[in-house]
C-alpha cells in the first residue's frame, strides 16, 4: 500500500548502464488498495461495535448482531493485512532496482517514516482525546490529577499505524539483503552490472500447497509463544500472532514481481482459489463452534493448529481468488477510482481519528449493533476520503501521500 505504484524501468542499482523498458500500470492493483482500505475502515468500524475490545472507542454489542461483526473481524482478520504486505513487498524490488541501496533507504524512510511520525505526534492525540478525557475524570472523581503527556507516554503505540512501523522493518531488511548479495549478482551479471532478466513463468500448485502448509506449520508453532489476544506494549502490534503471515506474504510479493505470478495466474487459479477458501472455512467452523476458551488462540492445542491452518487456507485461497478477478474484471479506471486510489493511503493514516469522532457523535443512539455500524461506516468512507483529499492538498504532502 505504501510502496510506488508506477512500474517504471528497472536498474540492476546506481551501477546500472542501461534502463528496462517502463510496464504499464496496474490498475487492478490500485482498485486492490482501494477496496482492501475500505475493509480497513469497515473492520475497525465493525471492532467499534461488535465484542472485540480493540479500538480507541467502543461500543460493546448488546444484541446478536454484534457476533456477526465479530464474524466479519474474524473473516477480514485471516487475509486482509497480509495481502496489504504482499502487494508492498510486490512494489519494493522495481523501487530498490530503480533507486540504488542508499535513495531506497533513504525513500522509505520518507514515505513511511514521516507519516508514522504525523500519526504519533498529530493524529493520535485526536483519537485518544475521548480515552483521556474519560480516565481524567475518573482521576477527578479520587481527588487526583492526570497530566495528558503521563497519560500519552503510558498508552503509546502506533495505533492503525503499525502496518507502517512493520512494513519499514521490512523494507530496511530487504535492503539489507540486497546489499549483501549485490557483488554475486554483479558477478554474475557480468562487467555491465545488469541484473539478469528472468521471464515470467507461472506459479505452480504443489508451490501453493507447500506455501500453505508451511505457513500453517510457522504460524501454528509462533502461537506458542504469541497465542492470539498477544498485545505488544509500545510498538502497539494489536495482532502480532500473524506475523508470520505479514513476513511471508511480503517475501511472496518480491518473489512475484521477480516471476510475473500475478499475469500468469489463470483463471481456474482463481476459481480453485475460491472453491479452497469456501471448503476449508466449512471444515472449520465446527470447530469454531465447539471450541472452548482460547483454545483457538494458542499454547499447542489441536483447535490451534486447526485455526492456524485454516488461516493460511483462507488467505491463500482468498488471495488468488481476488488477485483473477480484479485482474479480469476490475483491471480499469475512470476518474472516480482513479481519485481513490490516490488518496487511499491518506485515508489509512486519518481513518481512525474519523471513527472516534464519528462515534462519540453517535454515542447517544440507541440502536442494534449492526445498524450502527452501517450508519457510522456509510458516513465514515466518504468522510475519510474527502479529508484525505484535503491532507493531500497540502503543501509537499502528496510527496509523502
Amino acid at each position: 500500500m505504501a510502496g510506488d505504484l508506477e512500474r517504471t524501468a528497472v536498474k540492476a542499482g546506481p551501477e546500472a548502464t542501461a534502463a528496462r523498458p517502463t510496464p504499464a500500470r496496474l490498475l487492478y492493483v490500485d482498485n486492490l488498495r482501494i477496496a482492501l482500505t475500505v475493509l480497513v475502515v469497515l473492520h475497525h468500524t465493525a471492532v467499534t461495535y461488535g465484542n472485540i475490545p480493540a479500538w480507541y472507542y467502543t461500543e460493546p454489542a448488546e444484541d446478536g448482531s454484534g457476533l456477526l461483526l465479530d464474524v466479519f473481524v474474524m473473516f477480514n482478520q485471516a487475509f486482509f493485512m497480509g495481502f496489504f504486505f504482499m502487494i508492498a513487498g510486490y512494489f519494493t524490488p522495481a523501487s530498490y532496482d530503480r533507486k540504488g541501496a542508499r535513495p531506497f533507504f533513504r525513500d522509505r524512510l520518507k514515505r513511511l517514516g514521516i507519516p508514522l511520525l504525523a500519526f504519533l505526534l498529530l493524529i493520535r492525540p485526536l483519537t485518544t482525546f475521548g480515552g483521556y478525557a474519560d480516565l481524567r475524570a475518573a482521576f477527578a472523581g479520587r481527588g487526583e490529577s492526570l497530566p495528558y503527556w503521563i497519560y500519552y507516554v503510558l498508552s503509546w503505540d502506533a495505533g492503525p499505524m503499525w502496518f507502517v512501523e512493520v512494513l519499514l522493518v521490512f523494507a530496511v531488511l530487504y535492503a539489507l539483503v540486497r546489499r549483501r548479495g549485490a557483488r554475486r549478482l554483479l558477478a554474475s551479471a557480468g562487467e555491465a552490472g545488469r541484473a539478469p532478466v528472468r521471464a515470467p513463468r507461472p506459479l505452480r500448485p504443489l508451490a501453493v500447497v507447500v506455501f500453505t502448509l508451511a505457513l500453517a506449520l510457522a504460524t501454528y508453532l509462533w502461537r506458542f509463544l504469541v497465542p492470539g489476544g498477544s498485545y505488544l506494549p509500545f510498538l502497539g502490534l494489536p495482532t502480532p500472532n500473524f506475523l508470520p503471515q505479514y513476513a511471508s506474504f511480503f517475501v511472496l510479493g518480491v518473489f512475484a514481481y521477480r516471476h510475473g505470478w500475478p499475469q500468469s495466474l489463470s483463471r481456474v487459479a482463481g476459481r480453485v482459489g475460491w472453491a479452497v477458501a469456501l471448503v476449508a472455512t466449512l471444515a472449520y467452523l465446527p470447530v469454531v463452534v465447539t471450541a472452548k476458551g482460547d483454545a483457538l488462540s494458542g499454547h499447542g492445542t489441536w483447535q490451534s493448529l486447526v485455526s492456524a491452518a485454516w488461516e493460511s487456507t483462507f488467505a491463500v485461497g482468498v488471495v488468488l481468488g481476488l488477485t483473477v478477478l480484479f485482474r479480469e474484471r476490475l483491471n480499469r479506471q475512470g476518474r472516480t477510482a482513479a481519485f481513490l486510489s490516490r488518496h487511499a493511503f491518506a485515508v489509512y493514516l486519518i481513518h481512525a481519528p474519523v471513527l472516534v469522532g464519528l462515534g462519540f457523535a453517535f454515542r447517544w443512539l440507541h440502536a442494534p449493533a449492526a445498524a450502527k455500524f452501517a450508519l457510522v461506516a456509510a458516513l465514515a468512507l466518504p468522510l475519510c476520503w474527502a479529508i484525505a483529499y484535503a491532507v493531500r492538498s497540502l503543501p509537499r504532502a502528496d510527496r509523502v501521500l
